[in-house]
């Protein structure tokens, strides 16, 4: 058994600015949006974050006043603050 040490993405730190890699790496269309399916399918496939930790990560980077979540729950944005995470 691994202990939770041992995942990357259990620190919801961690986890919020590799969403917003996959945030970043996704070309916006329509008005700034970033579909959610975007960022939560490479997080949960490919980084094989389990759903609490993509969880916990897009709550910590909304926190932080990195992303936009939209009511619908179906796409973000990226705000000023989370563009100059990359700069």
């Amino acid at each position: 058994m691994k202990s939770v040490s041992d995942r990357p993405y259990s620190n919801p730190e961690n986890a919020a600015r590799r969403i917003m890699e996959h945030a970043r790496a996704f070309e916006p269309i329509q008005d700034g949006r970033i579909y959610i399916e975007k960022i939560n399918r490479p997080m949960i496939d490919e980084d094989k974050s389990t759903p609490a930790e993509y969880w916990a990560g897009l709550q910590h980077a909304i926190a932080q006043g990195w992303l936009e979540y939209h009511e619908s729950g179906t796409f973000v944005r990226l705000t000023q603050s989370g563009k100059e995470l990359f700069t």
